[in-house]
């Protein structure tokens, strides 16, 4: 693995995958706001050879203990946020990505505070610099990146397209832009989607965001 990808890891889930199976810690990050100053109780990361699954210390024995019983996370993982003393939260499986080579895709937005006036509403939590793309003559929002800065060695980009501009593969540009700026800091970016969201997989995919048969998976978000 990358050595970004691995210190990421280490720090945002507690460990590494294992080298097969499933490994589950007790980590303390579970306990403490994450990105957006909630609370991330269940995370956990699966490369094609194995996973690790990262849940609050005080649940860790419990969690381990039935997962050794069912071995089958598909079947267990959408009882473990009850497990850990979140029943109000459900199950989430993503297709995880990473890149160290963005595609070398034109730039299609502009860095600007996320505090900013014409920055729309759904970027401002993500705090920092967004990425915006604009129309040029009515100053219209198209698109934008936030990023998750989940620690010094990982931050996440999440992109959105307004219904009427998609198509013209603003979201691609914009991703890869993201990327690069990401690297430049010293930092892994990386992209979580939906399994059946297809148009996301091909945005990342052209933007150098290749599928090597990993996934994430944990408690969604609090609403």
């Amino acid at each position: 693995m990358e050595r970004l990808l691995v210190e990421h890891l280490s720090r945002w889930l507690g460990d590494r995958p294992a080298a097969t199976g499933l490994s589950i810690v007790g980590a303390p990050e579970r306990d403490r706001p994450g990105w957006d100053g909630r609370i991330h109780p269940v995370l956990g990361v699966s490369s094609p050879e194995g996973g690790v699954l990262s849940v609050p210390p005080h649940a860790a024995a419990t969690v381990a203990e039935q997962y050794a019983k069912d071995r089958d996370l598909a079947v267990l993982g959408p009882r473990i946020p009850t497990m850990v003393g979140f029943p109000e939260r459900g199950w989430f499986t993503a297709v995880y990505r990473w890149t160290t080579r963005p595609a070398p895709l034109p730039d299609a937005g502009t860095w600007v505070p996320a505090d900013a006036t014409e920055v729309p509403g759904w970027l401002r939590p993500f705090g920092g610099d967004v990425l915006v793309a604009t129309d040029a003559s009515t100053g219209e929002h198209l698109a934008g990146v936030g990023v998750k800065r989940h620690d010094p060695y990982g931050h996440e980009l999440a992109v959105v397209t307004t219904p009427h501009a998609r198509g013209r593969g603003l979201a691609r540009r914009l991703v890869a832009q993201a990327a690069r700026r990401v690297l430049d800091e010293g930092v892994l970016p990386t992209y979580m989607h939906d399994p059946a969201n297809l148009a996301s997989a091909a945005v990342a995919e052209a933007a150098g965001f290749d599928d090597r048969g990993w996934h994430a998976f944990g408690a969604t978000e609090a609403r």
